[in-house]
């Protein structure tokens, strides 16, 4: 059996400034978690009810992939479990390799469209809008669109040993990195 890589995201229903800053993650909410399994090979959505089931699904996989979601989206779960999702499962975090080498934290979107040729359809802050307007389907389009775009840069990585980040100033780079190569 294929291992199953399991590439995440969320969003929240309330800001850092709604909570009180960045150390109350957990009292952000989340309003949409997507995954993407590739043993599975399919999206799966969810939302606050269906939230035990989003975090068997990180216990499970062989490896969770996600950007930034080690100490931001894990943090917001806390609220949900009382298990310890950084520990309990094996993880490869995108954004925490790159700081390794950048020695600061990129954007998602500074690495996806340097090495891909594609951007974010929207922003975290769209998400916490259109949770209040209660348009739940544009936040799960955009959740999931940004897992593909990690799954992409993941793909591209473990492809040529390197993605591209587009600096603050505006230069290209190459950026190594040693991710495996999800099985078939």
């Amino acid at each position: 059996m294929a291992e199953d890589y399991v590439y995440f995201d969320l969003e929240t229903k309330r800001s850092a400034n709604d909570v009180g800053g960045w150390n109350n993650k957990a009292e952000m909410g989340m309003s949409v978690g997507v995954t993407y399994s590739s043993a599975k090979g399919k999206y799966t959505i969810y939302d606050e009810k269906n939230v035990s089931e989003l975090v068997d699904e990180l216990l499970a996989a062989d490896l969770v992939i996600g950007f930034n979601h080690i100490s931001f989206d894990y943090e917001v779960l806390q609220a949900y479990t009382v298990l310890n999702l950084a520990e309990q499962t094996k993880n490869l975090d995108l954004m925490l390799d790159m700081e390794k080498v950048l020695e600061h934290r990129p954007k998602l979107d500074a690495v996806a469209s340097a090495s891909l040729n594609a951007s974010k359809i929207a922003v975290g802050t769209d998400a916490i809008k259109w949770w209040q307007e209660g348009r739940i389907m544009d936040i799960a389009e955009y959740c999931a669109f940004d897992v593909k775009v990690t799954k992409c840069v993941h793909e591209f990585g473990a492809d040529h040993g390197f993605v591209k980040y587009t600096n603050r100033f505006n230069q290209d780079q190459d950026v190594p990195v040693n991710w495996r190569k999800p099985l078939a």
